[in-house]
């Protein structure tokens, strides 16, 4: 995926850990669509995150940076 679609999809679906999901973080992600991104704090940093590059998937890989 690349970064371009790893932010857009992060700011429009992140508050209910879609992101999350498709980085393998299955556990964060039920929490996240549960709590609306934990309350809204979770998804701004994950935004943050992702724009930065360091959001990793499961692996530790960065992710949404091919």
């Amino acid at each position: 995926m690349s970064k371009g679609a790893a932010i857009v999809l992060t700011i429009f679906l992140g508050e209910l850990g879609i992101h999350r999901f498709l980085s393998g973080k299955i556990g964060t992600g039920i929490l996240w669509l549960l709590t609306g991104g934990v309350f809204g704090i979770g998804w701004i940093v994950d935004i943050v995150k992702v724009c930065t590059g360091k959001f990793t998937d499961k692996n530790g890989n960065p992710w949404g940076t091919n």
